[in-house]
């Protein structure tokens, strides 16, 4: 009796969620339309970028614009790809995306677990200090930090786009804690009761339960390193050292409006991009709705 009464309540609570989802369906098409539309309108660059990339010049000219390249050209992406040393751009981007990563998530973490754990003193202002550090321009603080980066002798090094961004990271702070404070405190509990330190409970406790925090950060830290342009622009001066993004900014420079073999860097600059972001969207997305689960 009991089985049968279960199996019923299933079957009623199947029935009314269909009814709600067939119910809410006419209402929702105007909404589905519209966020399709805005999707569109944000890839709609992207994929004119990769059509122009295998156009020629006079197509790229031609007035009014042609959508799909005819004929197609096959050869601008090998010679941007030779036109300047992209090879050397890449491994200076991917050594330095790679380091800002390790040191952000290791930093980051051990902020965010003693926000979000440890009482010291002036725990609560320091945390909105960071905070609010995150409302200043980039450009704001640019010319200090290019002072502090000359008197150690860091201008036109590496080491200045990878230490500040790395050992100061307010967003990545609160995101960090933010999944701190979502972890039950009974576990460390436990822990401290069976004598353990504050660094084993982190070590052994925390970071296996971050992880998808960590994942989450990292992939977001990845993308805005690569893509950082003002920050190289203004502290490296060798074109040997130049990232991605500088390197594109020189391409220009030098094709001016071959607009077919502009779009093919950029295209070629863009690919670990997309890669990653199509590989971790799921993260990123579960990421910002769990860090906002808790609110203290």
């Amino acid at each position: 009796m009991t089985e049968s009464t279960a199996l019923a309540n299933k079957r009623r609570a199947a029935a009314s969620t269909a009814d709600l989802a067939a119910a809410r369906g006419p209402r929702q098409w105007p909404l589905h339309l519209l966020v399709s539309f805005g999707a569109l309108l944000m890839v709609f660059p992207f994929v004119w970028m990769v059509l122009t990339s295998f156009k020629n010049m006079q197509q790229t000219l031609a007035v009014p614009p042609t959508f799909w390249p005819n004929p197609w050209v096959w050869t601008n992406i090998p010679e941007s790809l030779t036109a300047l040393p992209f090879g050397l751009a890449y491994f200076n981007s991917a050594y330095i995306v790679v380091v800002v990563v390790a040191l952000t998530l290791l930093t980051a973490s051990m902020a965010a677990y003693a926000f979000a754990r440890i009482d010291f003193p002036f725990s609560r202002p320091l945390f909105i200090l960071f905070l609010a550090t995150m409302m200043v321009p980039r450009q704001v603080t640019i010319i200090p930090l290019y002072i502090i980066m000359a008197r150690i002798g860091w201008i036109d090094s590496h080491l200045s786009i990878i230490v500040p961004p790395a050992l100061l990271n307010a967003f990545a702070i609160f995101l960090l804690r933010q999944f701190i404070l979502a972890i039950p405190i009974d576990l460390e509990e436990a822990a401290i009761l069976d004598g353990a330190s504050r660094w084993t409970i982190y070590r052994t406790i925390i970071l296996p339960l971050l992880r998808p925090g960590l994942a989450a950060l990292a992939i977001l830290t990845f993308l805005d390193t690569w893509n950082n342009f003002f920050t190289p622009l203004i502290f490296l001066n060798t074109p040997e050292k130049f990232t991605v993004p500088l390197l594109l900014n020189q391409f220009r420079s030098q094709f001016q409006i071959d607009y077919a073999h502009l779009m093919a860097g950029s295209a070629i600059a863009i690919v670990p991009v997309l890669i990653v972001y199509l590989i971790g969207q799921r993260s990123i997305i579960e990421s910002v709705a769990t860090s906002g689960l808790s609110g203290k």
